[in-house]
């Protein structure tokens, strides 16, 4: 690693944008229009039906209306509470750019811990009395964490920050005590949660001219190099996208490598055709893409405006995805891949989320329209919200025990 991020052949580094995410999606979207994959079917009648879902769940859980959007923060209000504004207001800073760093910082840390908890592990928190699974427990965890100065070179004295000499030095022993996972309450991927926490360090002390400031090197410091690309005060939402996949791309420690570039969260399928480098890939970039998602608050509040949203894409991940099979507009040509395990570079599994990606689309179109509304009252990342990603979960709980996703992909914790 240097002190830049090195530049990437004009193919590869084409892939990280989250405009590639949507044109290579789009070409296996339109092979399943042709009913041309391998492994699903596509029914596209059942989008109307699996709209109207997501528009019930839109009134359920947003009636006055207004749908924030997808990203960590909202993991963080649980029992009519915002933690996480509480945190803030106790031991957080009062200035605007290092409040902004503060949130950055926490963002970036939670969303890189958020890869999957499995139906079993829970995360008991004595301070509020919540108990929590999944993605609200992990979210939780590493609030707690983060408000304990665990990350803070400065401890009680500056809390709310990640030092990358802290985060370089995590121990999956230590770890495991902050997200109370033992044998009991096993957390998957834990070892690779740590690992990916302290290759961040090492990430971010390696690019120095983004992230070391005033003798500080910290990932809240990409706040600073995000501000300095706004113009007028105002920063296209894919900004924040590129800079995470091109600052950060060196933390993916499953993540392609081609070319001395790691383009991270990229599939491959044999349809896909170029005659470049880039052969065969499909991009998808998720868990990057929700941090984009949950960076845009800080930056707003920070006095950024963050513009064109929607040039982000939905996020390829099971929730999704298993509103798509459960409401029948996909379907697996062998149904014994119910039954299975995938690898996540199956096949069959960048199909289904690569379809999950380009179907998001044409949902959100479907929900606005049911709605009224268009796509600056109503943005993707709201619909997710409201949305989609709920009523995967709800519909997925109703159906399995667990609330398990109707196809059972391995996680390594760096994926979903």
């Amino acid at each position: 690693m240097t002190a830049t991020a090195p530049a990437a052949p004009a193919p590869l580094a084409a892939l990280l944008t989250p405009e590639a995410v949507r044109e290579r999606c789009g070409e296996l979207w339109a092979l399943a229009e042709a009913d041309g994959l391998a492994h699903f079917r596509l029914e596209r009648r059942a989008l109307d039906g699996a709209a109207e879902q997501v528009v019930a769940e839109l009134r359920r859980n947003y009636p006055h209306g207004h749908v924030p959007f997808h990203s960590r923060w909202r993991h963080f209000e649980l029992s009519g509470r915002d933690l996480w504004r509480e945190l803030a207001a106790a031991r957080g800073p009062d200035d605007v750019h290092a409040r902004a760093r503060s949130r950055f910082d926490l963002a970036i840390v939670s969303v890189l811990l958020d890869a999957g908890a499995g139906a079993r592990w829970r995360y008991q928190d004595a301070a509020s009395g919540i108990t929590a699974g999944r993605s609200e427990g992990l979210a939780l965890a590493s609030l707690r964490l983060f408000g304990a100065g665990a990350l803070s070179t400065a401890g009680e004295r500056d809390p709310l920050r990640a030092d990358a000499t802290r985060l370089c030095a995590l121990a999956p022993d230590d770890l495991a005590r902050w997200m109370q996972s033992d044998a009991a309450n096993p957390l998957p991927g834990l070892a690779r949660r740590c690992e990916l926490l302290r290759r961040l360090g090492d990430t971010v002390t390696a690019r120095r001219t983004v992230f070391t400031r005033s003798g500080e090197t910290r990932p809240g410091h990409l706040y600073d190099h995000l501000r300095g690309r706004a113009a007028a005060g105002r920063l296209p939402a894919r900004e924040i996208v590129v800079a995470l996949l091109v600052q950060l791309g060196d933390i993916w420690p499953a993540g392609r490598m081609l070319g001395g570039i790691r383009v991270g969260d990229v599939g491959v399928h044999p349809a896909v055709k170029r005659a470049d480098e880039s052969d065969g890939l499909v991009p998808f970039h998720k868990l990057t893409q929700w941090l984009a998602y949950s960076l845009i608050e800080p930056l707003e509040e920070a006095g950024i405006a963050v513009t064109e949203p929607d040039a982000l894409t939905g996020l390829a991940e099971y929730r999704n995805g298993g509103l798509l099979v459960d409401c029948g507009v996909l379907s697996p040509r062998d149904e014994s891949a119910f039954a299975r395990t995938h690898a996540p570079g199956d096949t069959l599994v960048v199909e289904w989320r690569a379809l999950t990606v380009a179907a998001l689309d044409r949902i959100a179109a479907r929900v606005r329209a049911l709605l009224g509304l268009d796509a600056a009252r109503l943005p993707l990342a709201a619909v997710l919200q409201g949305g989609t990603w709920s009523a995967g979960r709800r519909i997925a709980a109703e159906r399995r025990a667990g609330g398990a996703p109707p196809l059972t992909v391995a996680s390594d914790g760096t994926l979903f």
